[in-house]
């Protein structure tokens, strides 16, 4: 993928209305350390637009990225943050259903997975509450430079056992050191992009 255009247009809040950007939207999901504005600068190919921090928890409102004029990434904030205050961690949690359920433009959900270790709780819940929403969730497993080539499909089948995907559920490796899978990433993103297309919709759209 060719990135000629790539900027953040629109930040939301809590209290912000959820813009109806008229263009296909992919979002990405995960917890706060898993990597999120790493993979979503590589796939942009930026270093910096998507702000990343040694500090989790970075991302407290929706961030829409505009690519090339005709979609935008939209970056959620993440989850598993302990030092955020449960009122904060449930706005954050109401912000991102809000977005579920009113986007008229998403077509996809992208729900990032630290490739070393087993899916969490959180991992977990959200994998099965993003399944609630009526989308099935794309897994990208992430820091895939942090572990050895043979032990790819090992973790593979861990993450794929621990979330109960189904068989057909797509689990996408990749490393923002290496980039690793990027090419592969904006493949299924181009494909989901197209129009009339939702993946995993329960309803059949």
């Amino acid at each position: 993928m060719i990135i000629k255009q790539a900027s953040l247009d629109i930040v939301c809040g809590v209290t912000s209305t959820l813009p109806d950007t008229g263009q296909p939207e992919v979002a990405f999901a995960g917890k706060s350390n898993v990597g999120k504005s790493s993979l979503i600068n590589g796939l942009m190919n930026r270093k910096s637009l998507a702000r990343t921090s040694s500090q989790p928890g970075k991302t407290q409102t929706i961030n829409f990225y505009h690519i090339n004029g005709e979609m935008y990434l939209v970056d959620l904030p993440g989850y598993g943050y302990a030092a955020a205050s449960e009122k904060v961690k449930a706005g954050w949690g109401k912000m991102i259903e809000r977005y579920l359920h009113t986007s008229r433009n998403l077509k996809a959900v992208f729900l990032l997975i630290d490739i070393r270790h087993e899916p969490s709780a959180n991992d977990r819940m959200m994998y099965r509450w993003i399944l609630d929403q009526g989308y099935r969730p794309i897994v990208i497993a992430t820091k895939l430079d942090k572990i050895k080539r043979s032990q790819l499909q090992k973790q593979i089948k861990l993450i794929r056992t621990a979330l109960e995907m189904e068989p057909d559920g797509m689990i996408l490796p990749y490393s923002a050191q290496t980039k690793q899978g990027r090419e592969e990433i904006w493949e299924v993103i181009r494909s989901l992009a197209a129009p009339e297309s939702r993946c995993g919709a329960e309803n059949g759209e």
